[in-house]
């Protein structure tokens, strides 16, 4: 075998060596770039999945469970597309049958009691979430404009009464420690939380609500009394806030 025919056959090996290498370089990369994916969109279908789940009923409106329902199901399409072996079948099945029930009516999630600071803020952070959600949402294109911003602008109504919610908590205990000096700045406090969603009809009957309870403890802070079943009537409305049969909704008039 002379010079030139060596020279050549270790070209070719080399060659081939290099070809092997890049191949399997970009088959590495492919199938990390692959898992990359799966994991995002498992990550979206899992997030919007607690959202749904966590989020009390009184605070989902039907668009907003349909939005999530869309976000799940786009994530379980792009799993089916990346041969996920997670049990993408079965989920959409799941999506399909609580979508079914939403558009039916049919779809009762239990409102829950929101009494506490703790629950309060827990609800904050789910909705700050939704919030974040819905903008990615718009942003990869997956919903339009008018549909963004209806939604953000409602859970932006929401997370404002959470926020009010902290108020209330607030003045309630200062009420509890006759601090009712306290008490008034706490209500006013709520007040002004909920007149940020000023062309929303339940949030400005909120806002009337807090100044006829502001009036009452100022009148107390005087007179030295107040009127108890008022008072806890209004408390018990404030909790009620967003449930379907609560007082709130009922005395809502979008004309006003």
């Amino acid at each position: 075998m002379d010079t030139t025919t060596i020279v050549l056959l270790l070209a070719a090996i080399v060659t081939v060596s290099l070809v092997i290498i890049v191949f399997s370089q970009m088959r590495e990369k492919a199938r990390i770039e692959r898992v990359r994916k799966m994991t995002a969109q498992e990550d979206a279908y899992n997030k919007a999945y607690r959202l749904l789940t966590d989020i009390p009923g009184q605070y989902l409106t039907p668009d907003l469970k349909l939005l999530l329902l869309k976000r799940m199901e786009d994530a379980c399409q792009e799993l089916t597309a990346l041969k996920s072996d997670q049990p993408v079948k079965q989920w959409l099945e799941n999506i399909a049958q609580t979508k079914k029930q939403i558009l039916e009516k049919n779809d009762q999630r239990p409102p829950v009691k929101v009494d506490s600071p703790e629950k309060s803020s827990y609800i904050k952070e789910l909705l700050q979430a939704l919030f974040k959600l819905i903008e990615a949402m718009h942003k990869a294109g997956r919903i339009d404009s008018a549909t963004a911003k209806k939604n953000l602008k409602y859970v932006l109504f929401l997370v404002h009464k959470t926020h009010a919610d902290l108020h209330v908590f607030q003045a309630r205990d200062f009420i509890r420690q006759n601090q009712i000096r306290k008490a008034i700045h706490a209500y006013h406090l709520a007040s002004t939380e909920m007149g940020k969603s000023r062309d929303n009809p339940l949030a400005m009957k909120a806002v009337k609500s807090f100044r006829t309870r502001i009036k009452e403890l100022e009148e107390m802070s005087t007179e030295g009394k107040m009127n108890e079943e008022s008072h806890s009537k209004l408390d018990k409305e404030w909790d009620n806030f967003l449930q379907d049969d609560g007082t709130w909704k009922k005395k809502a008039d979008y004309d006003d």
